[in-house]
């Protein structure tokens, strides 16, 4: 048996229609699991660069107008005209309907923690499908592992010659597929895990910018212990 029957190539010129349909698919899912993951890594870089940018100008801010007017795709001035618009809403129809709509930071807080939801929902986009191909990808392999053994066993059979040789070749290109298998899961799911971990803690500043707006609504000034790069600065003249 020569050396050029035997390897990936040789795989792929004698596999049948359901192990190449399987080896596309999983290729496929390699591509579309790094293409995710890039570009949601790069998305919280960006994320990141704003927030630094957004944050240094609302701790100069005495009005939430100062802050509300920032770029479309920036979840904190997202969030900073969510408590605006809810301000004036609530103090335009107050007169209207005052026990129903309980007090403003009452009002307040209910509207930032549903635009943090919607936050919430917007940077989870895309983990479905890398968890989906992170648990389905080894079995997938491991199934066109099975069929490949069975095919090679099938011929060998036919062939009558069931000698070390004839068996080794046939059946190590089938576990191929089991190595494909991982080599598609794996990626996919630490860039999940990855994910995960950095939506957790963008969610968690944005939670606590959410209580640092609802002080700026309310009192016209934003706090004192406000977000400080994960650290706490004493108010000036403390």
């Amino acid at each position: 048996m020569s050396a050029s029957s035997l390897g990936l190539l040789h795989f792929f010129a004698e596999a049948d229609w359901l192990a190449r349909a399987l080896l596309i698919a999983m290729l496929v899912a390699s591509l579309a699991s790094w293409v995710m993951i890039a570009e949601r890594l790069t998305g919280h870089w960006r994320l990141a660069r704003r927030g630094a940018a957004f944050l240094a100008r609302y701790r100069r801010a005495h009005t939430l107008a100062e802050v509300a007017d920032g770029p479309p795709a920036d979840p904190w001035a997202r969030l900073a005209r969510l408590a605006q618009d809810a301000s004036r809403h609530y103090r335009l129809h107050t007169n209207i309907h005052v026990e129903a709509g309980g007090g403003l930071s009452e009002f307040l807080t209910r509207s930032l923690r549903q635009g943090i939801e919607e936050e919430a929902e917007r940077l989870e986009r895309g983990l479905t499908l890398l968890a989906s191909i992170g648990s389905t990808a080894p079995f997938v392999g491991l199934f066109g592992t099975v069929w490949g053994i069975y095919h090679a066993l099938v011929a060998i059979g036919l062939s009558g010659q069931g000698t070390l040789d004839k068996v080794a070749g046939p059946v190590g290109e089938a576990l191929i597929m089991t190595a494909l298998g991982l080599a598609v899961a794996i990626p996919a799911v630490l860039g999940y895990n990855a994910l995960t971990r950095r939506n957790r803690i963008l969610l968690g500043r944005l939670d606590a910018f959410g209580h640092d707006l609802l002080a700026l609504a309310l009192t016209g000034a934003p706090l004192a212990y406000g977000l400080r790069d994960g650290t706490s600065v004493q108010a000036e003249g403390a």
